[in-house]
């Protein structure tokens, strides 16, 4: 799953908890820290291709750093 390895690859140090939800009829959520980041069901689509990522580094801020490979 692209969602989790992107996240995952630059922001593992600073993540505690991601639940990714799927199931019947396309449900895709994914909640970092206890807090709904996206939700197909509430935006009635499919996440672009690095959308997650982007809302994710919106929600820490520009002061974030990235994972140190």
């Amino acid at each position: 799953m692209r969602t989790v390895g992107d996240l995952l690859h630059h922001y593992q140090h600073l993540i505690e908890d991601l639940t990714v939800v799927t199931g019947s009829k396309g449900v895709f959520d994914v909640e970092v820290d206890g807090e709904l980041l996206y939700s197909k069901h509430a935006t009635g689509r499919h996440a672009e291709p690095g959308e997650v990522l982007e809302l994710f580094r919106a929600r820490l801020g520009p002061d974030a750093s990235e994972y140190e490979h």
